[in-house]
């Protein structure tokens, strides 16, 4: 196995160091002619066959390689990184994604898809899989270095996301004022610090996220929850598929449904330390702010709200909600919503599918308050559990988060995604 292992790793470098000298050869892609991305076209075509069947059989071995024989904890970019540094070739290396990131959507290479081929062959894997699973639900870094100095004020400013403790309840604002909290990977780095914080906090019970009041001058001074994706970054080549596509979904959104792993209890058994959520729909959540509704144990919404998945119109993956909305409103809206693009109004009947209760706006912040209080308790806690290993096993979140991580990759790049956040991000 090893030496198999050797061998293929070989010739796997020298592959795509061979690819690489084709591509460097030619114009940069902005300035290709038809014939000339076609031969980078090629060259990428066939190196990245290799890679999938050097990953088909070797996949469990690189990544124990990588972790010390699962040891060691590493988080999805760690790992990115790592397998670019020991395995010549497999996925880009942190100097190639610079190089992307310096280019808009339209004139990248896609390297980023070596990514999602690299991360499917892991998560597809049992053992390796779970593991990866467990270490993106430990607590981020940043969140453990800010966490004392939370515990003492109750308080913590993030820039996109600001959270208070009071009375029992962890409140998260986000805070995007300029762009309705569309989200872009450093929000989503501050929207993972404040949900291990707030899980993380003895004193906190239950947890509630809200959009803040915007200065957008089409929403001046109202409250709004979220407009997904920010498409003009994503225009930008600001969306990677590791820090944003990825960690989003491994890491907060599944620490909101799952809980935060702190260690091993006795017995071997993972400490999860989990707490009940509540999220609160000021005007509307789309894209990805509807996405995380799904995970959510109440959902609360203004009577003037909206929720919407327009996945058809940005032509992208709607992270987890192909997996999660089917159980939520059943399968035929789910396909209205997801397929369609139809825009579901809290007034609407169908609404409650999604919104556990629709209040006027005035009347929003009791209602609120009042689903707090009643999320308390260690019973709630146990159930919610309960309900969620029911409704959610890690082995098919797993087995779907494989499939996303190459099926997202590929979209990122399709000509009808750039044509439309081209158009989208010119518009806005």
């Amino acid at each position: 196995m090893c030496g198999g292992l050797a061998h293929a790793r070989i010739a796997l470098a020298k592959a795509a160091a061979r690819a690489d000298e084709v591509i460097a050869a030619l114009p940069e892609p902005a300035r290709r002619s038809s014939a000339q991305r076609a031969a980078a076209a090629a060259a990428r075509s066939e190196v990245r066959e290799l890679r999938a069947a050097f990953l088909g059989v070797h996949a469990d071995a690189v990544y124990d390689e990588l972790t010390g024989g699962r040891t060691r904890y590493l988080r999805v970019a760690e790992l990115a990184d790592g397998a670019a540094a020991a395995f010549s070739g497999l996925v880009p290396t942190p100097g190639q994604l610079a190089t992307e990131r310096s280019r808009p959507q339209a004139e990248k290479e896609g390297d980023e898809i070596d990514q999602g081929l690299f991360f499917r062959a892991v998560l597809r894997s049992p053992a390796a899989g779970a593991h990866l699973l467990d270490a993106m639900l430990r607590p981020t870094p940043r969140a453990l270095g800010l966490l004392p100095e939370f515990l003492r004020t109750g308080t913590a400013d993030l820039g996109s996301v600001r959270l208070e403790r009071t009375e029992g309840a962890a409140r998260l604002t986000m805070c995007r004022d300029d762009c309705l909290n569309a989200e872009d990977d450093q929000q989503i780095d501050d929207m993972e610090t404040a949900v291990d914080l707030a899980l993380l906090d003895p004193a906190v019970e239950v947890c509630l996220l809200r959009g803040g009041e915007m200065t957008h001058p089409r929403y001046r001074g109202r409250r709004v929850f979220s407009a997904g994706v920010n498409l003009k970054t994503l225009h930008g080549g600001g969306i990677s598929l590791v820090d944003f596509l990825l960690r989003r979904e491994l890491g907060y959104i599944h620490k909101i449904l799952r809980g935060v792993l702190t260690g091993n209890a006795p017995g071997g058994l993972p400490a999860m330390v989990e707490k009940p959520w509540v999220a609160a729909v000021d005007t509307f959540a789309i894209g990805g702010g509807a996405q995380i509704l799904l995970v959510f144990d109440c959902v609360l919404a203004a009577s003037d709200a909206y929720f919407s998945l327009p996945a058809a119109k940005e032509g992208i993956i709607p992270g987890a909600s192909n997996f999660r909305l089917g159980r939520a409103v059943g399968p035929r809206l789910a396909r209205q919503l997801i397929l369609g693009g139809r825009r579901l109004r809290a007034s609407e009947p169908e609404a409650r599918l999604v919104f556990d209760e629709v209040h006027e706006t005035e009347a929003l912040d009791e209602a609120v308050e009042a689903a707090l209080r009643r999320l308390r308790g260690s019973s709630v806690l146990a159930n919610r559990r309960m309900l969620n290993l029911a409704e959610e096993s890690q082995i098919e979140f797993q087995s779907y988060m494989a499939d996303f991580a190459l099926q997202q990759s590929f979209r990122l790049y399709s000509p009808d995604v750039i044509d439309k956040v081209g158009r989208f991000a010119a518009s806005g």
